[in-house]
């Protein structure tokens, strides 16, 4: 492609608000900062500012805005994040009064009408019209050059595109849908959706659930865009069923891998909230601590509380199961599972403020007695005698212990969940605990904990954030049916926290990809498309109890691993494929200035993660929708080298794309099987 930096100077992304949360940071922006090394620095991420903390979050300014700003409200500044890149924002209050007059615009355009009761599709058409007039005055005040890349993601964006392409105006567009419309509707109401997309009446199933207008814009800005694409292989299979057109480039989400870097004390780190973590559970399980906390495991899951498309379904299934292993072994290891998902509830559950309360109180107290304790030791050694320990605490000392102890007695079990949920008796995940019968016993090896509120540091029960969390848990446990890409595990491999993922998710296909094999680096990969619910379940629950077994060390090693994936899922790397395709809607817009290279990588699969040389090769090779699970070793046994394997995977990551070449993963490893 010619003189690329010169002829692409703006470059403008589009989401339908400017919501200043870390997952937008992730998802949207990260991305188009780093293409805007690639176009000369003249990206302009394009945002409603509907929200009153933008103004919190963005430094205002007018300097080179480059069009006129009459006719509507509309804000040029800086994004106050990692590089202060600059940021547009309509304020889509200030133009509402078109509403009328752009729905009939949109009428005349493409025949899609929207109801006046959708106020989100209505902000889409307002922000989508603003859009639009944007962008004419854009073309109209650079001339030819450079040339304007417009980036828009998923539908609330797509009228914007649309009215762009309708007006013809001079501009290359890309579309990327981070997940179908459908699709997640579909996968919500439990409908058998991946073995029933060649199946499905589209328009019948989006008019019954009342999307259907949404579902228009959504095809119709996928089949206006010079260039589609979608964050995953498995959304890019969806969304040619679903919409009717076969994504040109797959382009996976990455993550600001610099935010979560640890170098070497990331080892560290996971035993500072591991700590924070253990704290928490004295208190919670007070009256109840029989077990022993050095041999406590901490699984977690957390996302939108999607109880089937998150996989809460089968993962509660699998921890009965686990539970049931556990005890039968007589294995000393307990499970303490955290649920971190969102839910209507109006107010802490007092047993559980009472447990943090007892926790504190029984820490004061023993630091009292701890002090008088060392005093009269320390005045007894002055003396040169080694004193009698009965006389060191006298009756006082005894009262206010055997008080402290009998505020640790309790006649109910820890509670399942930290909050009052305003509707338990139809709450999916504790309607599963009544029915597996994880009640927090004394006897059961798996505990469950229900946080029904996102985590926060400034929260009276677990004042941790979730990056904190994370870092102090031991697995993270991700089993969704429906998940396009999947941030949650990617989060724990950044933080070197082993997870489990399926072969339905975007993040755990490219995984199968990219790593030989992926339980070696803590990545557990449940085969949820090609076997049943209950082979599912039963490999979640071998997955989980492989886990329980394995030693410290082992467990170091895997997360040493698994750290070193983080190359893998940054945007350093994956930012590559976004510049593909916006070099492809250049040449697909403007044939006659742009032509594209052919050496241009058009698949995801660039190079792939070697196994481990001190993990021993399996038997027989293994398919990628039934990854092999890596055999418990003997600490005494095994051969392990982390600088060298760490080099290993370091020069692995950096193989070019070359036709012909083999990525040193694909090689033949030592005693590896040639079929």
């Amino acid at each position: 492609m010619k003189d690329k930096k010169s002829c692409n100077r703006w470059s403008d992304p589009q989401s339908p608000d400017l919501n200043i949360t870390e997952s937008v940071s992730a998802v949207v922006f990260l991305p188009e900062c780093l293409s805007a090394r690639h176009s000369h620095h003249g990206m302009c991420p394009v945002y409603s500012s509907s929200h009153e903390f933008v103004r919190s979050e963005v430094y205002f300014s007018l300097s080179g805005f480059p069009v006129s700003m009459s006719v509507l409200q509309v804000h040029f500044g800086r994004w106050l994040i990692e590089g202060s890149p600059y940021v547009i924002l309509f304020d889509i209050g200030s133009a509402a009064w078109n509403l009328d007059r752009w729905k009939g615009d949109l009428w005349q355009t493409c025949s899609i009408g929207l109801p006046y009761h959708d106020r989100e599709a209505n902000d889409s058409l307002i922000l989508g019209s603003l859009i639009a007039w944007f962008f004419k005055e854009l073309t109209d005040n650079l001339g030819d050059k450079p040339n304007v890349i417009g980036h828009f993601h998923e539908w609330q964006a797509g009228a914007g595109l649309i009215l762009s392409r309708s007006r013809k105006i001079p501009m290359a567009t890309v579309f990327t849908t981070h997940a179908t419309l459908l699709g997640r509707y579909l996968c919500a109401g439990n409908a058998d959706f991946y073995n029933n997309l060649d199946k499905f009446n589209i328009d019948k199933e989006a008019g019954e659930r009342q999307i259907y207008h949404r579902y228009c814009l959504e095809r119709a800005a996928v089949h206006c865009a010079h260039v589609f694409t979608t964050v995953s292989q498995i959304t890019a299979v969806e969304a040619n069923h679903m919409l009717h057109r076969k994504p040109d480039v797959v382009t996976p989400n990455g993550l600001n891998v610099k935010k979560f870097s640890a170098m070497h004390e990331f080892q560290n780190l996971h035993s500072t909230s591991k700590t924070r973590i253990q704290e928490f559970v004295r208190g919670h399980f007070y009256g109840h601590l029989d077990f022993n906390l050095e041999k406590t495991l901490f699984f977690f899951i957390a996302g939108r509380y999607e109880f089937s498309n998150k996989g809460a379904d089968i993962f509660l299934e699998s921890l009965s199961r686990l539970n049931y292993l556990l005890r039968v072994h007589r294995n000393d290891v307990t499970v303490v599972v955290f649920f971190i998902m969102p839910a209507k509830t109006n107010n802490f559950n007092v047993e559980s403020l009472k447990g943090q309360a007892v926790r504190k109180q029984l820490w004061d107290t023993a630091h009292t007695v701890k002090e008088k304790f060392g005093k009269k030791l320390y005045d007894a050694l002055l003396t040169g005698t080694i004193p009698d320990m009965n006389s060191i605490l006298d009756r006082d000392d005894f009262t206010i212990m055997k008080r402290a102890i009998y505020a640790t007695q309790r006649h109910s079990l820890p509670p399942v969940t930290t909050h009052n949920m305003l509707d338990d008796s139809t709450d999916p995940i504790l309607s599963n605990v009544r029915r597996i019968g994880l009640f927090n016993s004394r006897n059961d090896r798996v505990k469950i904990i229900f946080h029904p509120e996102f985590l926060s540091s400034t929260s009276p029960l677990l004042p941790m954030d979730y990056e904190d969390f994370v870092r102090g848990c031991n697995l993270g446990v991700f089993p969704s049916y429906y998940e396009p890409w999947g941030y949650t595990p990617g989060e724990c491999t950044v933080m070197g926290i082993p997870s489990v993922t399926t072969n339905l998710s975007g993040f755990g296909c490219f995984m199968e990809e990219h790593v030989s094999d992926p339980a070696a680096y803590g990545i557990y990969i449940v085969d949820r498309r090609f076997r049943s619910p209950e082979e599912s379940c039963n490999q979640l629950t071998q997955f989980m109890f492989s886990f329980c077994q394995q030693s410290r060390r082992q467990r170091i090693i895997q997360r040493n691993r698994t750290e070193r994936l983080s190359d893998l899922l940054d945007w350093r790397y994956l930012g590559r494929f976004y510049i593909h395709a916006r070099h492809l809607a250049l040449s697909r817009a403007f044939p006659e200035k742009f032509k594209m290279d052919p050496m241009a990588p058009l698949k995801t699969e660039g190079f792939r993660y070697p196994r481990p040389y001190s993990v021993p090769p399996s038997p027989s090779a293994s398919l990628h929708s039934t990854p092999h699970h890596s055999d418990v070793e003997d600490d005494d046994d095994e051969s392990y080298d982390e600088d060298e394997e760490a080099e290993r995977d370091r020069l692995n990551i950096k193989a070019p794309f070359a036709p012909g070449a083999m990525p040193e993963g694909k090689k033949k490893q030592p005693g590896e099987s040639g079929n």
